[in-house]
């Protein structure tokens, strides 16, 4: 079965995660797709595969005769999908022979444009998914997982020799807790991969440092009437805050590997007001200076209009998986390797976001992040490349025989 076709299989199971929701997974359509996925991986002839109470689901391969030396790989992707666009009550479109015009998303008016996704212009002649124009595909990230599942079909069937190789699929990473629970110990590999990119040559392994920050302005209501000298405006004082950030370290201001402060949301009134932000930057000291430049904000306004006025909570989310990245080149290495086997050329850029290889690599399993052939998530124009899609299949087996190799 080509990757593709186990896409528009997976697509149509929504799972669904969210930010609202306590426990994980936080959809449970998570759990349908993970049964799916158990069950498809025992037929293929996976071992000791197990769904876990949080829907962590994992197999394995042993390694073959001979090849017990060898480092064992892991192979990481994630079962849930974003909760926006109407979620993943998705509807797919196969549009085959593509002849490089505008794609029409089904009834919804929306139509995936060439001239605003160029790429489509490469494309011409290739099968291309797409959703009718409700929904997200949903190939972030179950491209990824239709991939590894076909990678694990053709190590088996074409009996490839390779090392041990562990599969894990993860919950809830679109809300930021895919690593979280998942267990190192039973998943057993030296090195690993999440599959959860874009274009097939990309190998990502450098992120944003990530933290959010939270300013609270507690003010003093008086009568507008009688307020002069007297009045502490809660909103105002966030809005002073606000302007006191450097004006040009902002998301629609920044690329590559410049940080920002972006302001994820305000509310309030004269006696309280809230501002949260999320603080992003790929150097450490960089980072570090933001952190300390919303504390000198907060102590400069508790000297203008009191002590207690403004607090500021600051909580890390993830760091740069580069500077661990740095200490294993082997996983790079070998996947650059990898991708050049499959006749393209490697490249990386920072990744301006975070990943589950940043968390996982800080808790001791280096693991850098290979591209999909899905492009545009997130949104209704999404779409996936079913031939990019047979080469990423091509580059994990690659990559695989590398380390079959060593």
């Amino acid at each position: 079965m080509r990757a593709y076709e186990r896409l528009l299989k997976y697509a149509v199971v929504n799972t669904t995660s969210y930010d609202d929701r306590e426990g994980t997974p936080t959809g449970e359509g998570q759990f349908v797709l993970a049964q799916l996925l158990a069950v498809e991986m025992e037929t293929l002839g996976l071992e000791d595969v197990f769904i876990d109470e949080h829907a962590y689901t994992y197999g394995f391969l042993p390694a073959t005769p001979g090849y017990e030396h060898c480092p064992a790989i892991g192979f990481i992707s994630h079962l849930d999908t974003v909760d926006d666009c109407g979620g993943t009550d998705t509807h797919p479109q196969v549009i085959r022979s593509y002849d490089g015009g505008v794609i029409r998303l089904g009834g919804s008016g929306r139509v995936l444009d060439p001239e605003v996704f160029p790429h489509l212009k490469d494309c011409i002649g290739k099968t291309i998914l797409t959703t009718d124009g409700t929904s997200v595909l949903g190939a972030d990230d179950k491209a990824g997982i239709s991939e590894i599942m076909t990678m694990c079909e053709r190590l088996i069937n074409e009996r490839i020799p390779h090392g041990k190789i562990s599969v894990c699929f993860t919950p809830d990473e679109e809300i930021g807790h895919g690593a979280d629970l998942l267990d190192l110990e039973k998943f057993g590999a030296d090195l690993a991969y999440t599959v959860d990119g874009s274009i097939p040559a990309e190998i990502d392994y450098e992120n944003f440092n990530a933290a959010v920050a939270r300013l609270t302005v507690r003010g003093v209501p008086i009568h507008p009437g009688t307020a002069k000298g007297r009045m502490i405006n809660a909103m105002r004082v966030i809005m002073e805050a606000n302007a006191m950030l450097p004006e040009g370290e902002v998301p629609e201001k920044t690329d590559g590997r410049e940080g920002f402060y972006h302001l994820t949301g305000s509310r309030g009134n004269v006696t309280e007001a809230v501002a949260e932000y999320i603080l992003r930057d790929h150097d450490a000291d960089k980072f570090r200076e933001k952190k300390e430049k919303m504390r000198e904000i907060t102590e400069a306004l508790n000297r203008k209009y009191g002590e207690g006025t403004v607090t500021c909570k600051i909580k890390d989310q993830y760091r740069n998986m580069a500077e661990v990245i740095a200490e294993h080149p082997v996983v790079v290495e070998a996947a650059l390797r990898a991708i050049r086997a499959a006749g393209l050329e490697p490249f990386s850029e920072p990744v301006r976001g975070g990943t589950d290889g940043a968390q996982l690599s800080f808790r001791g399993l280096p693991c850098p992040n290979l591209g999909t052939g899905g492009y545009a998530c997130h949104g209704f124009y999404e779409h996936a490349v079913a031939e990019e899609m047979d080469t990423c299949v091509e580059i994990l087996l690659q990559v695989v025989k590398e380390f079959a190799a060593m």
